[in-house]
């Protein structure tokens, strides 16, 4: 069973609050005893409260003196180097949780962006109710994911070019091959419409951008399996 996250909040009750204290402070000895046997370092502790008319030290007023005076000998830019009281412990929990936020702002903004660009490219085109700071958003994520097809381009353009057995048949190839021979055969011409089709595809991403809303009448460039069936690379913006 786990134990119940405890809220870290003055305790009102008196009785309850001494019954912690003691608690708690038995276990703040054992662990400064733990740290000094397992890391092998000198550690002392010195508690106050009200319950008590004299300090409880750890291990002994003799070794608390001893560890006080090794820390005054210590240069004083050394001695506060990793010191901290409340207000600077807050202040850096503070800051630490506004990283946290602008991060997870910036993670939603991008999720928000890639959902609306799923909506305009199954619509089309983009809508006339955008806002500049949306549309600036937008095209920023489209030219990441246009930079990810070209690197992918480049990927299999090495590969095919160190495996030339493999490699698929160029535009140029295919189109002299139909030119030689009229009609040609039905896999040329599957292979001159599948790279026609991906150019049509990139065409249409720059007029979309370009147009901001105008190109309302293009069809969207349909995507099938056809792609991956013949070889060529998966378009990053219909995983």
């Amino acid at each position: 069973m786990t134990r119940k996250k405890v809220k870290l909040a003055f305790i009102a009750n008196d009785s309850a609050r001494k019954a912690t204290f003691k608690k708690r402070k038995k276990g703040l000895m054992k662990k400064v005893s733990e740290l000094s046997t397992l890391c092998g370092i000198d550690a002392c502790a010195i508690v106050y409260s009200p319950y008590d008319p004299q300090p409880e030290v750890w291990p002994s007023p003799m070794g608390v003196q001893r560890v006080l005076a090794k820390f005054r000998r210590m240069p004083e830019l050394e001695q506060s180097k990793k010191m901290v009281n409340q207000e600077s412990f807050l202040r850096q929990r503070i800051m630490k949780a506004k990283d946290q936020l602008k991060k997870q702002r910036k993670d939603n903004r991008e999720k928000e962006m890639t959902r609306l660009m799923f909506q305009y490219l199954s619509a089309g085109k983009i809508m006339h109710n955008i806002s500049m700071v949306d549309l600036n958003d937008l095209a920023w994520l489209i030219d990441q994911n246009l930079k990810d097809i070209n690197r992918r381009i480049e990927v299999l353009t090495k590969n095919a070019q160190s495996q030339p057995q493999i490699a698929a048949p160029a535009v140029t190839d295919v189109v002299a091959k139909v030119e030689d021979k009229g009609q040609g055969s039905q896999h040329g011409h599957q292979g001159f419409d599948i790279n026609m089709d991906l150019m049509q595809k990139q065409n249409w991403f720059m007029n979309l951008m370009n147009n901001g809303g105008g190109g309302g009448n293009e069809a969207m460039p349909i995507v099938g399996d056809v792609n991956q069936q013949n070889g060529f690379w998966p378009n990053p913006f219909f995983h």
